[in-house]
């Protein structure tokens, strides 16, 4: 047989280039790609603003590819990154959640669109540049599994892959630090070895999601309305529900004498709820949208540890089902902001079991 043939999704970043060499260096036949998502001539030009996948992007894998002697290609998911990823993120917004479009990007385009792409001209795997690593439970499930730093651990926004999709892919950097990465970058020669990381959504390089929004969805924006208390009381008025986000203490513009956050949006009634810095802690969420990793179902309860965003350290808390794809989670310490919309993923010893999206700290 032949060498194992992968397509390693090339972002024009140090990581994607180090798993591709690292690859290579394995014995692998390596194929570098890089996603063409950008919308128009504008968007494709938001890489000069730090943004990924745009055309300087495009042009610094293919340098990579050339110091590598790997062919390189574009593949276009325009379509698809539009539909699973820029239109996802404005309605979540408009129904008053708060999305989480980098593990939409992951679940239905970097894997979804480019493994189907990618086993369509003969690949065995698909590789991206994530801190994670591939994991087989006991039970023979495949499961993706903290990195070697927890520091740019990325396990968090790769709970929502499926057993498919891990079974046909690879992660080399997940057992390296990124000091180790850019090391390995600068002695293999990469020209992206210092490349500074991005650290914003790529389709809004200039940070501000509400005008992205007014832009995208027009009248459909909500209007101004009300800050309330939990009770009611109205404390004065809001730019529109899409400028917000629970746990939020900037940029309300509130004179109330105390420190005011956001705990909780409205939208049927078009209101924010605003309290205090202990109003923002709670013990109990349900999520939905369930995706099993390295656990195939969820019989009984079960004590996991559990992360609500990305920079979460995580927190010990019992599981239990309540629907058929509603799950409780019961923290055995408050957390900080539960936020509707975003992921809440669980682990256990290092190994992702599944996660879902938060529904809020009630069920509907």
């Amino acid at each position: 047989m032949g060498r194992k043939k992968v397509v390693v999704g090339m972002s024009g970043g140090v990581d994607s280039s180090v798993a591709a060499y690292l690859l290579k260096e394995q014995g692998y036949d390596v194929i570098g790609a890089t996603m063409q998502i950008w919308q128009d001539e504008e968007r494709g030009m938001a890489e000069e603003n730090g943004g990924c996948c745009g055309y300087s992007a495009v042009e610094d894998a293919r340098r990579v590819a050339g110091v590598l002697d790997i062919p390189h290609y574009v593949m276009n998911f325009r379509e698809e990154f539009k539909c699973r990823v820029m239109d996802y993120f404005v309605e979540e917004y408009l129904a008053g959640r708060t999305p989480n479009p980098c593990i939409a990007c992951n679940r239905y385009v970097k894997w979804e669109s480019m493994l189907r792409r990618s086993l369509e001209i003969g690949a065995d795997y698909i590789a991206t540049g994530h801190y994670a690593r591939i994991a087989r439970t006991a039970e023979g499930r495949y499961a993706v599994r903290t990195s070697a730093t927890a520091k740019k651990d990325q396990t968090y926004a790769l709970y929502n892959l499926t057993q498919e999709q891990l079974a046909h892919t690879l992660m080399p950097v997940g057992e390296y630090t990124k000091d180790e990465i850019r090391r390995i970058a600068e002695q293999a020669g990469l020209p992206v070895a210092h490349k500074p990381d991005s650290q914003e959504i790529c389709f809004i390089p200039d940070h501000d999601y509400a005008a992205y929004i007014d832009r995208a969805a027009g009248e459909r924006v909500p209007p101004a309305g009300n800050f309330v208390t939990k009770d009611g009381e109205v404390l004065g008025r809001h730019l529109g529900l899409t400028h917000y986000t629970v746990g939020q203490r900037k940029g309300l513009h509130l004179a109330l004498g105390r420190p005011a956050f956001v705990t909780e949006i409205r939208p049927d009634t078009n209101e924010v709820v605003i309290g205090g810095a202990e109003d923002v802690f709670g013990d109990t969420l349900y999520c939905d949208h369930i995706n099993y990793m390295g656990m195939a179902d969820l019989p009984a309860r079960r004590e996991v540890t559990a992360k609500i965003r990305y920079a979460h350290a995580g927190e010990q808390c019992t599981i239990e089902k309540v629907e058929e794809d509603v799950i409780r989670c019961t923290f055995h310490r408050p957390v900080r902001a539960i936020t509707p919309g975003q992921a809440v993923v669980f682990y256990e010893d290092g190994v992702v079991l599944g996660g879902g999206c938060i529904i809020g700290q009630h069920r509907r």
